[in-house]
C-alpha cells in the first residue's frame, strides 16, 4: 500500500491492513462515493454529500465533468485508469451557492471504478482565515513601525502613505481617521485616503458632528460583525462601519471604512482582527500627536518666556534661588543659580525689604506671594519693573518655594505716560474759560454725566446741582423752550449751536452759547453728547446795545473782549480799541500810525500781505490765524478777519478787522497733538523695543563669538577688527533710533518750515517697520524721487503717517485672528504734479463700513474696544493736515483702505 493511500486511509477512516484491490469489501458509506465505468461516466452516487450535489437532469451516460466546476475539469482529463495513484482536488456544484470543495482518491473496481471524496471546506477555510489573519498582524505590525519610528514632521505624510496601503490591501475604496477636537467637543476628520474611483466623501477637518458619540459608551468587544454601525452621518448613502481605538479615557480614535461590506469582501477578519488593525494606526499616531503637542508647549512657553522677559524661579534651602535661562540672560546674569542676596542685591533698595520679608513668610506660613519690584541690570542701565509672584509647594521637609518674574516695565512706563497725558489734559479742561460737558443719552433724554470745573465759578453751580433732570430748572424760564428745541436738534441732526440764557447759583443770568455734537454707536444709536458753553453774556448784551444807538456801539468796541481796529494796506493802524493796545501793552491813543506787521515776522507778514492782495470787491472778508511776537510773550495766535473797503475803482482803501486771541485753544491744540505723539510713542513701545533689541542681539552674538575665539587663545586681528566694526555698526543703528525717537518726542517748532515729505515717510519706517514685519505685516513701500517741498512741521506729519499706520496694523491683526491664512501688507507711496504733492496710505484690510466713512475724523470717535483707542488719533491727524493747508481724505479702495495725504507745493524763492 502506498504512502499516499495509507493518508487517505486515515482520513476516510479505512481500517489498517484492508486490501487495497478491486475486491476489497466495502467500508461505511461517509463523505461521497462516486460508481465510474471505465470512460469516466457516473453509474451511481452514495455518501451523505451527494444530497448537497446540484441534482442533473436525468440522461443517459452523464460524465463525471457535469458535475464539476470548469476549473476542476483539467485534473480529470482522460479516463479514470489515468487518474489511479493521485491525490484528486475537485470543486463540485452545489445547491447552496458555493462550490463544494472535496479531496479524494480513485481505487478500481470488478466492473469499473470507486470514487472517494471527502468534503474539506472546512480545512481550506481555517487555513484562509489564517492566513489572512497573518497577514493583518504583518500589515498591522509595519504600519506600527512606520508611524512610530517616522519624524515628526513627516508625521501626516507617512499616515496617509500607510492609509494608502491599508486600503490597498484590503480593497477598501474610501479609509479615514477621525480623532477629537482640540477642544475635545467633538470628531473631526484627521486624515483620510480616497481610491481614484470613489467618491469623495471627507476632506481634513471634517467635522462629524455627534454621530460618533452614541458608541462611545460600546466596548469594543461588543461591536461584532453583526452589531458593526452604519454611520450614515458620516458616510451618508455609502455602506461603511467604524472600528474604535480605545485608551485608559475612553474612545480615542475611529478607523472609518466606507463603500465597503467587511463581511463579504474580508470574510476571513475577525473583530479583532479590525481592532488590532485600528490600534496599529491609532495608538502611535496618538502618542506622536502628543508628543508633538508636547513639544510645541515647551517651544511656546520659551518664546513666551523669552518675549515676555519673564522665567520661573525656585528658593532652596540653601540660601541659593534657581532662575530659568531666559530670565536669567534678561537681568543679565552669569548664571542660572546664585545665593538670595546676590538676588537681592539686584532689587532696588526701595523695595528690597519688602521682598525679603514676603518672601520669609512665604517660607514660613506659606501666604503667597505677590509684589511688583525694580532691578538694575547694571548701574548705568535703567530699572526694570517685575511682578514677583510666588507659592509654597508641598508640606514638611518637602516643601517647595517656586513662583515666576514677569517684565513690566512697558505696562509701568504706559501708565506713567498716560497718567502724564490724563493730567495735561484735565489741567487743560479745568483751565478752560468754556465749560465743557458730557450728557448721556438714557430712555430718549440726555442726562449730564460731566461738567469741567470751569462751571463752579462761572454759574456757581456742581454736576449734582444738575442732575436728574434739575439742569432745566436753572435755564430762564423764557428759554426753556429754546433749550428742549435745541435738545430735539441734537438727537435729530447730530449737531447744534444755540444760544440761551442760565441762571447762576445767585439768580442772574448767563447768555451761554452751546455748541454740542451727538456720538453715536456702530448701529447708529445715539450714545451721549459732548459740547461746550460759552460765556456770550457781555457780547449779547453788546449787540443788543449796538442795536440800539451808535453810541453805545462805539462804547462796545471800546470795551469788548474782540481786538476791534482799522489800517491801511500797508499795516498802519488807523484805529484800535482798548483790547487791541491792552495787547499791545500801549495807551488807544498811541496806537494811530504804529505799523501792525512791527509784531509778525517776515514770514507771517509775507502771508499776511498775500491774504490782503487777494481781497476784492466781491470777495471782501478773509479770516485767517495769525501769529505775533508781543511784548512780554514768547508767542501769541489771534484769529483775525478782515473786512476791506475799496473805492469805486476797485482799489483797496482801508481794512476792518476784529479779532480775537487763540493763543490757549492754539496751545491746547498742540498739548492735544504732544500727547496724542506720546500715546502713539506709547503704541510703538513694543516694536521700538524689537528695533533696538536686534542690534543688541548682534552686537551680543559678536562678543560672545570673540570671548570663545579668546579662550581658545586663536586670537586674529582681522577678525576682531571685523567683530568690532559689526558692534560698532549695530551701536549706530540703535543710537539712529533713540535719536529719532528723541526728535520725534519733541514739542513742534512755533511757525511753519518747508521739508521734503519723503523725510517724515523714512522717519515714520525708521520707527515702525521692524515692528510690522515682527508682527508679520508685509511692508510695501513705492521709491519715488520727490523733490518738491511742502510747508508744515515735518514731526507731526510723521505722527499723522504713523497714526494711519498704526491704525492699518491693527485692523490687519485682528482680521488675522478670524483667518489664520490672511496675509497682511502695508502700502506707503508718494506722487506729486506742479501744485499738490499726495501722500497715500493702503492696507489689505478689507475696507472700511462705508456708515462710518462720514464720521472717522471726528473728535472722540473709535471702533476700537472700550479703553483701547481714544478716538482722538485720526482727528488730530486731521487737524495737522489741515493746519498745514492740506486735505486728510479716505476711501475704500479694491482690497482696503486708502488713505491720502494732500498737501499743497511750497514755493522757495
Amino acid at each position: 500500500m502506498s504512502a499516499g493511500h495509507t493518508l487517505l486511509g486515515r482520513l476516510l477512516n479505512r481500517p489498517p491492513g484492508l486490501p487495497d484491490g478491486p475486491d476489497s469489501p466495502l467500508v461505511q458509506s461517509v463523505g461521497l462515493q462516486v460508481y465510474l465505468d471505465n470512460d469516466g461516466h457516473v453509474e451511481h452516487l452514495s455518501g451523505p454529500v451527494r444530497h448537497a450535489l446540484v441534482q442533473l437532469t436525468a440522461r443517459p451516460l452523464t460524465h463525471l465533468t457535469d458535475y464539476l466546476l470548469p476549473q476542476s475539469s483539467l485534473v480529470v482529463e482522460g479516463r479514470p485508469q489515468d487518474w489511479q495513484g493521485q491525490i484528486l482536488d475537485l470543486d463540485f456544484f452545489s445547491q447552496a451557492g458555493p462550490p463544494l470543495h472535496l479531496r479524494g482518491w480513485i481505487e478500481p473496481r470488478s466492473e469499473g471504478w470507486l470514487m472517494h471524496l471527502l468534503d474539506i471546506g472546512d480545512l481550506l477555510s481555517e487555513r484562509r482565515q489564517a492566513h489572512s489573519r497573518e497577514q493583518c498582524q504583518w500589515l498591522a505590525g509595519q504600519i506600527r513601525d512606520q508611524l512610530c519610528q517616522c519624524s515628526l514632521v513627516r508625521l501626516a505624510d507617512v499616515l496617509g502613505e500607510q492609509l494608502q496601503r491599508v486600503s490597498q490591501h484590503l480593497h477598501i475604496p474610501c479609509l479615514a481617521v477621525a480623532l477629537l477636537d482640540d477642544q475635545e467637543q467633538g470628531w473631526q476628520i484627521h486624515q483620510h485616503y480616497t481610491a481614484l474611483d470613489a467618491p469623495q466623501l471627507w476632506h481634513p477637518g471634517q467635522r462629524l458632528g455627534t454621530a460618533l458619540d452614541s458608541l462611545n459608551s460600546a466596548a469594543p468587544q461588543q461591536l461584532n460583525a453583526s452589531e458593526q454601525p452604519r454611520l450614515s452621518s458620516v458616510s451618508g448613502p455609502h455602506p461603511g462601519f467604524a472600528v474604535p481605538y480605545c485608551d485608559a479615557r475612553g474612545v480615542a480614535a475611529w478607523l472609518l471604512c466606507a463603500c465597503y461590506d467587511a463581511r463579504q469582501q474580508a470574510p476571513d477578519l475577525s473583530d479583532r482582527d479590525w481592532q488590532s488593525l485600528a490600534t496599529a494606526i491609532a495608538a502611535p499616531l496618538l502618542e506622536r500627536l502628543r508628543e508633538h503637542h508636547h513639544q510645541q508647549q515647551l517651544e511656546r512657553l520659551e518664546i513666551l518666556q523669552a518675549l515676555l522677559g519673564t522665567g520661573w524661579w525656585e528658593v532652596f534651602d540653601s540660601a541659593e534661588v534657581q532662575l530659568a535661562k531666559a530670565l536669567a540672560d534678561n537681568l543679565g546674569l552669569p548664571a542660572t543659580r546664585l545665593s538670595l542676596q546676590d538676588w537681592f542685591a539686584r532689587v532696588h533698595p526701595a523695595d528690597r525689604d519688602e521682598l525679603r520679608s514676603n518672601l520669609q513668610s512665604l517660607q514660613d506660613e506659606g501666604s503667597p506671594l505677590e509684589l511688583c519690584v525694580r532691578l538694575q541690570r547694571t548701574e548705568e542701565a535703567p530699572l526694570m519693573w517685575y511682578r514677583v509672584q510666588g507659592q509654597a509647594l508641598g508640606i514638611g521637609a518637602e516643601r517647595r518655594l517656586v513662583g515666576f518674574m514677569l517684565d513690566i516695565s512697558d505696562i509701568k512706563n504706559q501708565q506713567q505716560q498716560a497718567a502724564a497725558a490724563h493730567a495735561r489734559l484735565d489741567n487743560l479742561i479745568a483751565s478752560s474759560p468754556a465749560v465743557i460737558y458730557v450728557q448721556r443719552y438714557v430712555e430718549g433724554a440726555l442726562q449730564p454725566t460731566f461738567f469741567s470745573a470751569s462751571l463752579q465759578p462761572l454759574l456757581g453751580w456742581s454736576l449734582a446741582d444738575c442732575a436728574d433732570g434739575a439742569l432745566v430748572e436753572h435755564v430762564h424760564p423764557d428759554d426753556r423752550s429754546v433749550y428742549f428745541q435745541r435738545t430735539r436738534q441734537l438727537l435729530r441732526e447730530g449737531t447744534v449751536s444755540t444760544r440761551y440764557r442760565v441762571l447762576d447759583q445767585q439768580g442772574q443770568a448767563h447768555w451761554l452759547l452751546d455748541e454740542a455734537k451727538l456720538l453715536r454707536d456702530d448701529l447708529g444709536l445715539p450714545v451721549e453728547a459732548v459740547g461746550l458753553w460759552l460765556d456770550v453774556t457781555e457780547a449779547t448784551l453788546a449787540a443788543e446795545q449796538v442795536r440800539a444807538s451808535e453810541e453805545r456801539y462805539r462804547i462796545l468796541v471800546e470795551d469788548s473782549p474782540a481786538m476791534i481796529c482799522r489800517y491801511r494796506p500797508d499795516l498802519t493802524l488807523i484805529f484800535g480799541n482798548r483790547p487791541l493796545a491792552k495787547y499791545l501793552e500801549c495807551a488807544p491813543e498811541e496806537l494811530t500810525g504804529v505799523n501792525l506787521g512791527s509784531w509778525m515776522s517776515d514770514e507771517q507778514r509775507e502771508a499776511f500781505n498775500q491774504r490782503l492782495a487777494q481781497l476784492t470787491p466781491q470777495l471782501p472778508v478773509s479770516t485767517a490765524e495769525i501769529n505775533l511776537r508781543l511784548p512780554g510773550r514768547e508767542h501769541a495766535w489771534w484769529v483775525w478777519s478782515d473786512r476791506g473797503v475799496f473805492d469805486e475803482h476797485g482799489r483797496l482803501l482801508e481794512v476792518q478787522a476784529v479779532g480775537r486771541d487763540n493763543t490757549e485753544v492754539r496751545r491746547s491744540q498742540q498739548q492735544l497733538t504732544q500727547s496724542a505723539k506720546m500715546a502713539t510713542l506709547g503704541e510703538m513701545a513694543t516694536g521700538l523695543a524689537h528695533e533696538i533689541n536686534q542690534p543688541l542681539n548682534v552686537m551680543r552674538m559678536a562678543i560672545v563669538n570673540v570671548l570663545k575665539r579668546l579662550s581658545n587663545g586663536d586670537v586674529q586681528v582681522d577678525y576682531l577688527t571685523d567683530k568690532l566694526n559689526r558692534i560698532d555698526a549695530q551701536v549706530q543703528r540703535a543710537a539712529r533710533v533713540v535719536d529719532h525717537m528723541r526728535v520725534f518726542g519733541r514739542r513742534s517748532e512755533i511757525e511753519q518750515q518747508p521739508f521734503n515729505p519723503l523725510d517724515a515717510i523714512e522717519g515714520t519706517l525708521s520707527l515702525l517697520s521692524e515692528g510690522l514685519r515682527g508682527k508679520g505685516v508685509e511692508l510695501r513701500v513705492k521709491e519715488s524721487g520727490l523733490q518738491v517741498q511742502v510747508r508744515g512741521y515735518v514731526d507731526q506729519l510723521e505722527q499723522v503717517l504713523i497714526n494711519l499706520m498704526v491704525n492699518a496694523r491693527d485692523a490687519l491683526l485682528s482680521k488675522r485672528e478670524a483667518n489664520r491664512d490672511f496675509q497682511p501688507w502695508i502700502a506707503v507711496s508718494a506722487e506729486s504734479d506742479e501744485h499738490v504733492v499726495r501722500l497715500w496710505v493702503e492696507d489689505n484690510g478689507s475696507g472700511i463700513d462705508q456708515r462710518l466713512l462720514e464720521r472717522i475724523f471726528e473728535p472722540f470717535f473709535t471702533t476700537k474696544p472700550v479703553g483701547v483707542g481714544t478716538g482722538l488719533g485720526l482727528s488730530v491727524s486731521y487737524g495737522i493736515v489741515e493746519n498745514m493747508g492740506g486735505r486728510l481724505s479716505v476711501r475704500n479702495g479694491d482690497e482696503g483702505a486708502r488713505f491720502c495725504i494732500e498737501l499743497p507745493v511750497a514755493v522757495i524763492d
